[in-house]
């Protein structure tokens, strides 16, 4: 290489002759340089017009660049096996670690890899690998590169088991990015740097926590996911199942799933909108609509409650009567306006999360909670540039739709923050923050969720099975603990905030009856529970306003 000039005449007519005696290709006559001419310019097509194209090209290569620079290019370019183009890219995929670091061994590999990329990659053959290098290390020892010693101590190195698939979470957003800069700017001739909205130091806390807590769990589940979005919507973290190398189906984006309870927020923002209000009375008792008729977690009622009581403990019976006072129709429409971009199905059970949705666009559409207000499409993409630094995609700057208003926004905050403090979300709670948020749990147990927020990052998690089967987890347990666990991690250094939206102070509490003559709580003989009475928060005085 460091002597011809881009063609090496002798080989080619060594090639050729062999070739011709074996009656097939065999053996080929390109160099290096010639090698990188094709990678670059020109297809894989054997022709002799591309072979004549091929020298042209080569010869002017060596005339531009130096002998380094052309084999530089070549090794950032050429294909190392298992899906790894370029020695960087081949070095992470098999050893887990930049090319600058590898070892005499390692570097071996790398080199003897190029013969036979897929055949000799040690995630297809470490047997094969080790032996090719082997090759390798014996040719530099000859040339006198490596002395005895170096060539005994590298061979002795055991052979590299690389897994079959790149590992890593952070591998689920590189596929998404593939998959997105398709869609952004179209077909791409040259090399460009995409630049992305991930935190590496959240996703590696992301990968760990949801591996360790599934690897961990007792409630028979397989996979989890986690999304992490900022308030416009840059997703910081994005783990689509519990190892990538064993599975690269993205669970966080492709997968749709029953939210459960986690898409009641959005029939109480509707009914807010409606006229309702957190202080609202509501009965919590047997509901039937058509021939739906819904029950609570705990198979019990508790009488008159007031709307943000109702969202607190969750429970089934109001959200359904919440779906039937303002239509299952005005429900789907404020969920797709916060971002739900799943079709959702116009029936009263869509009170409980019966529509499927992914977890991506379900934190996205939380999001508008923890912003005040606004639209947040979940992306990854900020800036596509080239090697020189032209900006062929750039992500605007337009600020977003208003799609919630403040005052919904106000009220909804004040009652997610409850679930969190006081409700079925108390795992969740992180020290020293605001943090708002909803449990789902699937009927049937197949699917645990929670997704929140404070005003730094809104998170959502999903733990489940992919063969559909049955856990024992519901979203106020794992994914909860999950949810708090990554969320400290996020928080470290920020400056504590509020959650973005003001606030809402009800004008209704609730009591417990004091029965005047005994002095003692009043017992309600058909739930068995304190009875209670809504008095004013002012006054304190009793108050009708069942609704």
């Amino acid at each position: 290489f460091y002597d011809h000039w881009g063609v090496d005449p002798i080989g080619i007519t060594r090639a050729f002759m062999q070739n011709m005696a074996a009656g097939e290709t065999v053996q080929g006559g390109s160099t290096l340089t010639q090698q990188l001419a094709k990678n670059v310019f020109l297809n894989p097509d054997q022709t002799i017009r591309r072979k004549i194209q091929e020298a042209i090209l080569a010869l002017w290569l060596e005339q531009k660049f130096t002998k380094d620079q052309i084999l530089e290019m070549y090794l950032n370019r050429v294909y190392f096996g298992s899906g790894s183009t370029g020695v960087e890219a081949a070095s992470r995929r098999y050893f887990d670690k930049p090319a600058e670091e590898v070892n005499l061994g390692e570097a071996a590999l790398l080199a003897g890899l190029l013969k036979a990329p897929s055949r000799l990659s040690p995630a297809n053959d470490p047997a094969a690998a080790k032996a090719r290098a082997e090759v390798v290390l014996a040719a530099m020892r000859d040339e006198g590169f490596i002395s005895q010693t170096e060539y005994a101590d590298a061979k002795a190195q055991k052979p590299t088991n690389a897994k079959s698939y790149w590992t890593g979470g952070e591998h689920y957003a590189a596929d998404l990015v593939m998959r997105d800069i398709k869609q952004l700017v179209g077909d791409i001739d040259q090399d460009v740097i995409v630049e992305t909205t991930i935190d590496l130091a959240l996703e590696k806390k992301a990968e760990e926590v949801v591996r360790k807590t599934v690897d961990g769990a007792s409630q028979n589940v397989s996979q989890g996911a986690l999304v992490a979005v900022d308030g416009t919507g840059a997703i910081r973290a994005l783990v689509g199942g519990r190892d990538y190398a064993q599975s690269q189906f993205n669970r966080a984006v492709d997968a749709k799933r029953q939210p459960g309870s986690t898409f009641k927020p959005f029939v109480y923002a509707t009914a807010l909108e409606k006229g309702w209000r957190p202080e609202s009375i509501i009965d919590d008792a047997p509901v039937r609509i058509g021939n739906w008729s819904p029950q609570n977690y705990d198979n019990k009622f508790r009488g008159p409650v007031t709307v943000a009581d109702a969202l607190r403990q969750s429970l089934n019976t109001v959200a359904a009567r919440l779906v039937d006072s303002a239509g299952a129709d005005a429900v789907i429409e404020t969920a797709h306006r916060m971002g739900i971009k799943s079709d959702l199905v116009d029936n009263a059970s869509i009170a409980l999360g019966t529509s499927e949705v992914s977890l991506v666009e379900l934190t996205g559409a939380f999001t508008a909670l923890a912003n005040g207000g606004y639209r947040a499409t979940p992306h990854l993409v900020n800036r596509v540039v080239t090697e020189q630094g032209k900006v062929v995609w750039e992500r605007g700057a337009e600020v977003p739709p208003v799609v919630v208003s403040p005052e919904i926004v106000g009220m909804m905050n004040a009652m997610l923050t409850r679930v969190v403090s006081a409700g079925t979300g108390r795992r969740a709670a992180i020290d020293g923050w605001q943090a708002a948020g909803k449990t789902g749990t699937t009927q049937d147990f197949k699917d645990a969720w929670f997704v929140g927020y404070t005003a730094n990052l809104t998170t959502g998690v999903w733990l489940g099975n992919d063969n559909d089967t049955k856990t024992t987890l519901s979203g106020g347990n794992v994914p909860a603990v999950i949810w708090s666990e990554f969320m400290v991690k996020a928080h470290e250094g920020k400056q504590v905030a509020p959650i973005p939206g003001g606030s809402y102070d009800g004008q209704i509490a609730s009591q417990q009856v004091i029965d005047p003559a005994t002095g003692q709580v009043v017992i309600d003989p058909a739930t068995g529970q304190p009875q209670v009475q809504y008095v004013d928060a002012t006054t304190g005085q009793p108050v009708q306003t069942t609704i």
